[in-house]
């Protein structure tokens, strides 16, 4: 019989998306949902995860489920193609995460470079939740229970998909071929790896006010680029300008395509040529970071207005959560009926091991 192709992927609902999740996760599920190449596609949200360290704010979770529901739908994530659910209304990955318990070492989990970074950047060196530093366990039940064989994540995410990889290579090898093994997708243009924060620090970041968000409005979107760091050595017009670590840069490889130029920036064949010519000197910040956002409200507008339909409607989108929740859960309580089996756990409906004791136990 020939494996499904199914991706799954997710985020957590701490905060609204912002361009970094676009370019780096969303844009590409769009493309992947609307390919034809998958059997079956699930994105969620990972409330449970995020519960971890806002454990004493559940209000920040409950809040930004919906703010995440509708970056997803404004984005073009569509119900009928993929299946958006929420993590915490599948209790089936509780249980499957229990049992990977039993295959991981603490001091595996301590070498994640992954929950290092994370660790390191919460402070939670001295009091780390247990829930949290057992991330990868939880991540690794979400890509299993729904026999995902494509996950496509950023870079950063690379170690957890490996430790996935080795609790699936030791639970098949212990208990018999029952889980998949998932494939990581990386995004293909490089600059979407890591969309640098506006203020040209590494990651975007809602406490460090240096996102765009997709709900951004258009004054708001302009407003933040025109503040955008760019190279502090290029004071003049004049000045040879530096591109490499310039966010500007940065953002216009992500987002701009050869026919913008012609629409936006005539003067220019392609985005090289702009490039060539801030290096060289005699072209200024303003310039390019008035295209930069000709080409952004571009991209943008088109998912603010989608945003602003779906928010007409709001119990809606809570139903087709509740829909996609309950077609989650039917495909999660197959994979643990099979685990069950595997690990021999499945006790009441193992009618031939109920015979054998029965046949045991009556000869006296």
């Amino acid at each position: 019989m020939k494996q499904e192709k199914i991706v799954l992927t997710g985020d957590r609902p701490t905060g609204k998306l912002h361009i970094g999740h676009y370019v780096g996760s969303l844009r590409r599920r769009v493309e992947l949902q609307n390919s034809g190449q998958f059997d079956k596609i699930f994105i969620f949200e990972a409330d449970a995860q995020a519960l971890t360290d806002n454990i004493d704010n559940p209000e920040k979770v409950r809040q930004n489920v919906i703010e995440v529901a509708l970056d997803y739908l404004a984005c073009g994530i569509d119900p009928a193609k993929s299946t958006i659910f929420i993590q915490s209304q599948i209790p089936e990955l509780c249980e499957l995460s229990f049992y990977f318990m039993d295959l991981v070492s603490v001091s595996r989990l301590q070498r994640n470079p992954t929950v290092k970074t994370e660790i390191q950047m919460r402070n939670f060196e001295a009091s780390i939740p247990v829930g949290f530093f057992t991330y990868p366990i939880s991540q690794a039940a979400d890509i299993t229970a729904f026999k995902a064989t494509t996950v496509p994540v950023g870079e950063d995410q690379e170690p957890m998909l490996e430790q996935a990889r080795e609790i699936v290579r030791r639970f098949n090898y212990i208990y018999g071929d029952t889980l998949v093994e998932p494939n990581i997708q990386l995004p293909e243009n490089a600059a979407c790896l890591r969309l640098p924060g506006t203020d040209g620090k590494a990651k975007m970041s809602k406490s460090l006010g240096n996102c765009i968000y997709l709900s951004d409005s258009a004054d708001e979107v302009e407003k933040k680029i025109r503040t955008m760091y760019t190279d502090p050595n290029h004071l003049k017009v004049s000045d040879p300008g530096q591109v490499e670590g310039n966010t500007v840069f940065t953002y216009l490889d992500a987002f701009s395509r050869p026919e913008h130029f012609g629409r936006y920036l005539p003067d220019y064949a392609d985005l090289e040529e702009l490039k060539a010519h801030y290096r060289r000197g005699g072209l200024g910040d303003v310039k390019v970071k008035k295209f930069l956002a000709a080409v952004m409200q571009e991209e943008l507008e088109p998912i603010r207005q989608r945003r602003k339909e779906f928010e007409q409607d709001i119990p809606a989108v809570y139903e087709m959560l509740k829909n996609g929740c309950e077609a989650a859960r039917a495909v999660a309580a197959d994979t643990l009926s099979e685990v069950r089996k595997a690990m021999k756990i499945n006790y009441f409906d193992d009618e031939a091991l109920i015979a054998e004791q029965a046949a045991r136990f009556s000869v006296k």
